[in-house]
């Protein structure tokens, strides 16, 4: 996204699991961030032009000789800076102070002492107040640089905030960017609008109107195939083109089977009578399905059901005469899970996107417009273009569809089945106007079978697993809290309807910072 330095914050990656909440809270400020790795820091540096850097976190000791490090000139570019955890041991560190490995670790909910004013804390936090943060770190400042004074601190973190009014450099051992630190998001949001004093103008009708112009410029009078999923991600996706560039673009539809009950035709409709835009449908059950068989660990099935659908929008740019471009509603969170920021080895998360590119045969390049946003910015920007609400506020669907619900080998009985219980699952959330409340419902098909007994006969059927969670953009979540009856009503119903089922069991664990994958 081509923005004016003004309006950026760059975050400097350091390998933490939350990096991208820590664009989230910025963004939320209104203004626009780009998270960048450690080792590139600079070069996005000069793209950009921020205004203001922010260091993240880390997984790294900084007693270690070869634990990542901050390009020096960095700390000479005059722009404010705030170090998180690994990123305030960092600046410490760098700038003459001292880090050492910790004989208090910090794990969780803490509380600091505020001792001493700060702009940082500026209508926030006064000395003398105690406040509830979230730690995560052994390693500990010692002591500080030259030019740096103490303004918090805990009971493992002496130097548990610091800060140089000078150069305008601050640095919290605590994670302001996870909702478990009840005024982080307002303490980022003092450094970018107060400290690094950015009017926080970002909206989603300017990111609309520049993404809109960079599609133009990258596409020309290219042709362009969108890959529609029945997602909110890849429609957005696609609506935003269309509106770029016309009759260039052609949607196609690949219907693999593993959707979930009616969604098929309501991307159809969508497409061809709300937007008339040209949409080819792929009716590809059979092809997935049959390579799907045999198959049972997750990450082989992820990776066969990319291969394929890139070999269908392969066959299909063909048909319509060629195209130069695929598009995909990769959004910022498969580009960040699907990558190495750090320079070790990668977690593959996002495997069934394309995010490193398409293979050199295809002769196509990506257009990706989406792939600077997070999933709610992204059903923001699609209210913005005109969808309709029932599609925009859908629950997220993963690539993989009914695939990942699916633990173990795939097939058309098994889908059947997890697509019923599913559809009774969502009508009770509905009907009793949880939808909107819930950031993803979903069933999964347990790879188990128990014995019961239904009436005076014993069966020996799957157990069906049930999932609900509240987010804000799915990096942490916690268990909706359903009530026994709703729960009751649900079992008894998917029991009595759906045959092959005769358990069901609801998961209630919820997801905290750090953790990355909970489907």
């Amino acid at each position: 996204m081509t923005l004016q330095p003004s309006e950026t914050i760059l975050i400097v990656d350091f390998g933490s699991q939350v990096t991208q909440l820590i664009a989230r809270r910025v963004r939320e400020a209104g203004v626009y961030s780009e998270i960048a790795p450690f080792s590139g820091a600079v070069e996005a540096f000069e793209r950009l032009r921020p205004k203001g850097i922010i260091l993240s976190g880390g997984p790294a000791s900084l007693t270690l000789e070869d634990s990542p490090r901050a390009d020096p000139s960095l700390f000479e570019t005059g722009v404010p800076m705030l170090g998180i955890c690994y990123g305030q041991q960092l600046m410490a560190e760098q700038l003459g102070g001292k880090v050492v490995a910790g004989d208090h670790s910090e794990f969780g909910r803490a509380f600091i002492e505020i001792v001493d004013d700060c702009a940082l804390f500026d209508g926030l936090w006064a000395p003398g107040e105690r406040h509830q943060v979230w730690m995560s770190h052994g390693d500990k400042v010692e002591a500080l640089p030259e030019g740096f004074r103490i303004v918090g601190r805990s009971e493992g973190a002496p130097f548990a905030a610091s800060a140089d009014e000078e150069r305008r450099f601050y640095g919290v051992q605590f994670h302001p960017e996870v909702v478990h630190t009840p005024d982080g998001a307002k303490l980022i949001a003092n450094f970018v609008r107060h400290v690094c004093g950015l009017a926080g103008g970002w909206t989603m009708a300017e990111f609309r109107a520049t993404k809109i112009a960079e599609i133009r410029a990258q596409v020309g009078a290219g042709r362009v195939i969108c890959g529609l999923s029945g997602g909110v991600d890849s429609a957005v996706a696609a609506v935003l083109i269309h509106e770029a560039i016309g009759h260039q673009l052609t949607c196609v539809f690949v219907d693999h089977g593993l959707m979930r009950q009616g969604e098929a035709e309501q991307v159809v409709s969508l497409f061809r009578n709300h937007y008339n835009i040209p949409l080819v449908h792929v009716d590809a059950e059979e092809m997935f399905l049959s390579g799907l068989a045999g198959l049972d660990e997750p990450e082989a099935k992820r990776k066969l059901i990319g291969r394929t659908f890139i070999e269908l929008f392969e066959a299909e740019a063909k048909k319509i005469g060629g195209a130069d471009f695929l598009a995909q509603g990769t959004l910022y969170p498969d580009v960040i899970e699907s990558i190495s920021f750090t320079g070790g080895p990668s977690v593959t998360i996002k495997s069934h996107h394309n995010v490193g590119g398409l293979p050199e045969r295809m002769n196509m390049k990506l257009v990706e417009p989406l792939r600077e946003l997070f999933k709610d910015e992204v059903r923001a920007l699609g209210r913005e273009l005109g969808l309709p609400e029932a599609f925009v506020g859908r629950h997220p669907f993963p690539g993989p569809g009914l695939a990942i619900r699916i633990p173990g080998e795939v097939t058309r009985e098994r889908c059947d089945i997890l697509r019923k219980a599913d559809a009774v699952y969502l009508e009770e959330i509905r009907a009793a106007g949880l939808y909107d409340a819930i950031w993803q419902a979903f069933a999964v098909l347990l790879p188990v079978r128990t014995v019961g007994v239904m009436g005076d006969a014993r069966t020996y059927d799957f157990v069906c697993g049930l999932r609900a969670v509240t987010s804000t953009d799915g990096m942490t979540a916690d268990a909706f809290p359903f009530d026994a009856a709703f729960l009751g009503r649900v079992a008894t119903r998917i029991i009595n309807e759906v045959r092959g089922i005769n358990r069901v069991v609801y998961d209630h664990t919820s997801k905290p910072p750090g953790t990355i994958e909970w489907e």
